[in-house]
């Protein structure tokens, strides 16, 4: 049964579901105890299942990854609160070379099973050290799983799907969708990593999109339709693994790309798809690819100087009417 709940209320009933199933999950982090998280998404935890299974950490992310690394690799299930995903860039070594590396390095003896939690993106005078969308740097890092849900739905059944996997998941939740709300389904289920969704259908245009910008993108074909330009939007859902034949086989029927991503564009994840393409359909294309993405700078402290540095539905629509004007 299906009913509405917010991005928030769904992660919760992920993780209330999946420690009530398993009980070797734990979970762990900043202030996510009595407090409930920072964003809220740990609230109650502790009172159903006790703070050895739901406790607060050292504000040390370092500690936390490392402490997480240990526990997978010893029978636990972790799932751990970094409560900002720039935060993971302080405990890079032990996702980047430890959690993401060990089971290979070790012939595989054990399994790395860790989800590492980041809040992510543009929420409001945050400032550049807790406003960034991390994904390309961790697309370059083999051994880690990415989840990017844009939905309720889809963050209860990614984070159901991370929790099971046996290998370390970055699991991103956009700061400005906590209280998105939509229909959820109350049994548990899962969600299939690498296996895009489209969220609307369409001849003229392919526009790849994650997170907070598939509620951009969309207002944008919106806006688009009303000039009979069709837009098919495709959520990846997960950038590793990525679903490449999705993306190829709408691009082949549209013959144009536009990738809207809220990172910064260099060397940003619409770079590696636009080279996927490049490799692999260059040919069906009938226009350039367009990147539509943050600017080249340090996320603004100010909120008011915010929507000048990362893409509005204005820009997403400069750049459909430019492929679609060549």
């Amino acid at each position: 049964m299906a009913r509405v709940l917010s991005y928030r209320e769904a992660l919760n009933e992920a993780l209330k579901q999946e420690m009530r199933r398993d009980p070797m999950i734990v979970s762990f982090g900043e202030d996510v105890g009595i407090w409930g998280g920072g964003f809220k998404v740990t609230k109650g935890l502790t009172d159903e299942f006790g703070a050895e299974r739901n406790f607060d950490s050292p504000i040390s992310e370092n500690a936390v990854a490392g402490g997480a690394v240990g526990m997978a690799i010893t029978g636990l299930r972790p799932v751990v609160d970094l409560q900002f995903a720039d935060c993971c860039l302080v405990a890079m070594d032990e996702i980047y070379n430890r959690a993401a590396k060990w089971r290979y390095m070790h012939g595989g003896n054990f399994k790395v099973p860790v989800v590492f939690r980041g809040p992510m993106g543009v929420i409001g005078g945050a400032g550049a050290e807790h406003s960034q969308c991390p994904e390309s740097i961790f697309m370059h890092c083999p051994g880690i799983k990415i989840a990017i849900p844009a939905t309720p739905y889809d963050a209860k059944g990614l984070m159901i799907t991370a929790i099971r996997d046996d290998n370390p998941v970055l699991f991103l939740e956009h700061k400005m969708l906590y209280d998105m709300k939509g229909e959820v389904t109350e049994e548990s289920y899962e969600i299939p990593f690498g296996k895009a969704i489209v969220r609307r259908e369409g001849t003229d245009i392919t526009l790849v999109t994650w997170s907070m910008m598939v509620k951009t993108s969309l207002e944008a074909a919106e806006q688009a339709a009303k000039s009979d330009v069709s837009v098919e939007v495709i959520d990846p859902r997960t950038l590793n693994p990525l679903d490449k034949e999705s993306i190829l086989a709408s691009l082949r029927k549209t013959g144009r790309l536009i990738v809207v991503h809220e990172a910064a564009k260099t060397s940003g994840a619409g770079a590696e798809l636009s080279a996927i393409v490049a490799e692999d359909a260059l040919y069906d294309l009938k226009a350039p690819i367009r990147r539509v993405c943050a600017k080249d700078i340090p996320i603004p402290q100010s909120g008011y100087l915010e929507p000048f540095c990362i893409p509005q539905v204005a820009d997403v629509l400069v750049a459909i009417h430019d492929v679609m004007a060549v």
